[in-house]
Protein backbone atom coordinates (compact mmCIF):
# COMPACT_ATOMS: atom_id res chain seq x y z
CA UNK A 1 0.00 0.00 0.00
CA UNK A 2 1.20 3.19 -1.18
CA UNK A 3 2.08 5.87 1.95
CA UNK A 4 -0.58 8.76 2.37
CA UNK A 5 1.58 12.50 3.22
CA UNK A 6 0.13 11.67 6.85
CA UNK A 7 1.93 8.36 6.65
CA UNK A 8 5.10 9.97 5.00
CA UNK A 9 5.29 12.28 8.17
CA UNK A 10 5.00 9.32 10.18
CA UNK A 11 7.75 7.38 9.55
CA UNK A 12 10.15 10.01 8.78
CA UNK A 13 9.42 11.36 12.17
CA UNK A 14 10.10 7.66 13.62
CA UNK A 15 13.16 7.00 11.60
CA UNK A 16 11.87 4.50 9.00
CA UNK A 17 12.47 7.04 6.06
CA UNK A 18 15.27 9.15 6.28
CA UNK A 19 16.24 12.37 4.16
CA UNK A 20 18.76 14.42 4.87
CA UNK A 21 19.06 17.42 4.62
CA UNK A 22 15.40 17.46 6.02
CA UNK A 23 12.68 18.01 3.60
CA UNK A 24 10.24 21.00 3.55
CA UNK A 25 6.93 19.70 3.74
CA UNK A 26 5.50 22.88 2.58
CA UNK A 27 6.92 22.46 -0.66
CA UNK A 28 8.15 18.95 -1.24
CA UNK A 29 5.48 16.93 0.63
CA UNK A 30 2.38 15.85 -1.84
CA UNK A 31 -0.28 14.10 -1.31
CA UNK A 32 1.53 10.61 -1.52
CA UNK A 33 4.62 11.54 -2.94
CA UNK A 34 8.02 13.45 -1.45
CA UNK A 35 9.95 15.74 -3.99
CA UNK A 36 13.65 15.38 -4.17
CA UNK A 37 16.22 17.97 -5.64
CA UNK A 38 18.64 17.80 -8.41
CA UNK A 39 22.05 17.96 -7.38
CA UNK A 40 24.93 19.60 -9.56
CA UNK A 41 26.84 16.56 -10.63
CA UNK A 42 26.03 14.64 -13.72
CA UNK A 43 27.32 11.51 -16.05
CA UNK A 44 27.32 12.12 -19.53
CA UNK A 45 28.97 9.47 -22.21
CA UNK A 46 32.11 10.47 -24.27
CA UNK A 47 29.90 8.85 -27.63
CA UNK A 48 32.20 10.53 -29.91
CA UNK A 49 35.51 8.49 -29.00
CA UNK A 50 33.85 4.94 -28.01
CA UNK A 51 31.26 3.33 -30.55
CA UNK A 52 29.63 1.18 -28.38
CA UNK A 53 29.09 -0.55 -24.99
CA UNK A 54 30.41 -4.22 -24.57
CA UNK A 55 29.61 -5.75 -21.35
CA UNK A 56 32.03 -8.38 -21.83
CA UNK A 57 34.85 -6.14 -22.83
CA UNK A 58 37.67 -4.89 -21.43
CA UNK A 59 36.15 -1.52 -20.98
CA UNK A 60 34.93 -0.33 -17.55
CA UNK A 61 32.04 1.72 -18.05
CA UNK A 62 33.27 4.36 -16.05
CA UNK A 63 35.45 4.98 -18.30
CA UNK A 64 33.72 6.09 -20.97
CA UNK A 65 31.92 8.52 -18.80
CA UNK A 66 32.86 11.95 -17.68
CA UNK A 67 31.73 13.89 -15.08
CA UNK A 68 30.21 17.22 -15.19
CA UNK A 69 30.14 19.39 -12.46
CA UNK A 70 27.26 22.04 -12.78
CA UNK A 71 28.57 25.73 -11.02
CA UNK A 72 25.31 27.18 -8.68
CA UNK A 73 23.25 29.09 -10.46
CA UNK A 74 24.55 27.42 -14.39
CA UNK A 75 22.10 24.77 -15.98
CA UNK A 76 22.91 21.48 -17.28
CA UNK A 77 21.42 21.79 -20.84
CA UNK A 78 19.87 18.22 -21.73
CA UNK A 79 19.35 18.07 -25.75
CA UNK A 80 17.06 15.81 -27.61
CA UNK A 81 17.74 12.12 -27.30
CA UNK A 82 20.43 12.64 -24.91
CA UNK A 83 21.24 10.48 -21.71
CA UNK A 84 23.08 11.48 -18.30
CA UNK A 85 22.78 10.24 -15.29
CA UNK A 86 22.74 12.25 -11.85
CA UNK A 87 21.55 12.47 -8.53
CA UNK A 88 19.81 13.95 -5.86
CA UNK A 89 20.74 16.46 -3.11
CA UNK A 90 19.52 14.38 -0.44
CA UNK A 91 20.44 11.48 0.71
CA UNK A 92 17.67 8.19 1.51
CA UNK A 93 17.67 5.61 3.84
CA UNK A 94 15.11 3.14 4.02
CA UNK A 95 13.91 1.20 7.10
CA UNK A 96 14.02 -3.43 5.93
CA UNK A 97 10.16 -2.61 5.56
CA UNK A 98 9.48 0.18 3.41
CA UNK A 99 10.27 0.02 -0.44
CA UNK A 100 10.81 3.85 -2.18
CA UNK A 101 9.69 4.44 -5.98
CA UNK A 102 11.30 7.50 -7.80
CA UNK A 103 8.32 9.39 -10.34
CA UNK A 104 9.28 11.98 -12.40
CA UNK A 105 7.23 15.21 -11.93
CA UNK A 106 4.24 15.63 -14.49
CA UNK A 107 5.07 19.11 -15.29
CA UNK A 108 8.97 18.07 -16.35
CA UNK A 109 7.21 15.03 -18.27
CA UNK A 110 5.04 17.51 -20.55
CA UNK A 111 8.11 18.86 -21.60
CA UNK A 112 9.89 15.42 -22.65
CA UNK A 113 12.18 15.02 -19.96
CA UNK A 114 12.39 11.53 -17.85
CA UNK A 115 14.21 10.65 -14.12
CA UNK A 116 14.10 7.03 -14.83
CA UNK A 117 14.52 4.52 -17.91
CA UNK A 118 13.39 1.40 -15.91
CA UNK A 119 15.02 1.35 -12.71
CA UNK A 120 11.97 3.24 -9.99
CA UNK A 121 12.63 0.41 -7.35
CA UNK A 122 15.20 1.24 -4.02
CA UNK A 123 14.65 -1.86 -2.02
CA UNK A 124 13.92 -1.92 1.55
CA UNK A 125 17.52 -1.02 3.70
CA UNK A 126 18.55 0.98 1.06
CA UNK A 127 20.98 3.96 1.97
CA UNK A 128 22.54 6.60 -0.56
CA UNK A 129 21.49 9.59 -2.97
CA UNK A 130 19.27 8.07 -5.60
CA UNK A 131 20.61 8.25 -9.29
CA UNK A 132 18.43 9.52 -11.62
CA UNK A 133 18.84 7.89 -15.02
CA UNK A 134 17.72 11.24 -17.09
CA UNK A 135 16.60 11.56 -20.49
CA UNK A 136 15.20 14.33 -23.28
CA UNK A 137 12.53 12.64 -25.22
CA UNK A 138 11.50 15.74 -26.35
CA UNK A 139 12.07 17.65 -29.37
CA UNK A 140 13.71 20.82 -27.61
CA UNK A 141 16.93 20.90 -25.55
CA UNK A 142 15.99 21.68 -21.65
CA UNK A 143 17.91 23.15 -19.01
CA UNK A 144 17.75 21.81 -16.12
CA UNK A 145 18.93 23.74 -12.71
CA UNK A 146 20.90 21.85 -9.92
CA UNK A 147 18.69 22.55 -7.04
CA UNK A 148 15.22 22.59 -8.32
CA UNK A 149 12.92 20.15 -8.12
CA UNK A 150 13.36 17.14 -10.34
CA UNK A 151 11.41 13.78 -9.47
CA UNK A 152 9.49 12.63 -6.33
CA UNK A 153 9.41 9.56 -4.29
CA UNK A 154 6.29 7.34 -3.47
CA UNK A 155 6.91 4.83 -0.51
CA UNK A 156 5.08 1.29 0.53
CA UNK A 157 5.17 -0.98 3.23
CA UNK A 158 6.29 -4.22 1.97
CA UNK A 159 4.62 -7.44 4.02
CA UNK A 160 6.69 -7.93 6.13
CA UNK A 161 10.37 -6.83 6.87
CA UNK A 162 12.81 -8.25 4.70
CA UNK A 163 15.85 -10.91 5.36
CA UNK A 164 18.29 -9.22 3.76
CA UNK A 165 18.13 -5.67 3.41
CA UNK A 166 19.72 -4.11 0.39
CA UNK A 167 22.65 -2.11 2.13
CA UNK A 168 23.57 -5.53 3.43
CA UNK A 169 22.86 -7.81 0.09
CA UNK A 170 25.99 -9.44 -1.09
CA UNK A 171 26.92 -8.18 -4.43
CA UNK A 172 24.36 -4.32 -3.57
CA UNK A 173 26.44 -3.01 -6.72
CA UNK A 174 24.99 1.21 -5.40
CA UNK A 175 24.80 0.77 -1.56
CA UNK A 176 25.95 3.75 0.13
CA UNK A 177 25.97 5.46 -2.85
CA UNK A 178 27.42 9.20 -2.96
CA UNK A 179 27.72 10.22 -7.18
CA UNK A 180 26.57 9.40 -9.64
CA UNK A 181 28.13 6.14 -10.39
CA UNK A 182 28.52 4.66 -14.02
CA UNK A 183 26.67 0.98 -14.30
CA UNK A 184 28.22 -1.77 -12.38
CA UNK A 185 26.64 -4.33 -14.77
CA UNK A 186 29.55 -5.21 -16.92
CA UNK A 187 31.25 -8.01 -14.08
CA UNK A 188 28.14 -9.27 -13.29
CA UNK A 189 27.44 -10.15 -17.29
CA UNK A 190 30.88 -11.25 -17.37
CA UNK A 191 30.68 -14.11 -14.25
CA UNK A 192 27.18 -14.82 -15.36
CA UNK A 193 27.98 -16.23 -18.79
CA UNK A 194 31.45 -18.01 -17.56
CA UNK A 195 28.71 -19.75 -14.74
CA UNK A 196 26.52 -20.67 -18.56
CA UNK A 197 29.57 -22.18 -20.11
Amino acid sequence: MVLSDRDIKKAIASGRIKITPKPDYSKQLGSCSIDFHLGNRFRVFKHSTHPFIDLMGDVDVASIMEEVVIPKGKPFILQPGDFAIATTVERLKLASDIAGRIEGRSSLGRLGIIVHSTAGLFDPGWDGKPTMELGNLGVMPVTLYPGMRICAFTFEEVSSKVEVPYSKKKGAKYAGAKNADASKLGKEVKQEIKKGK
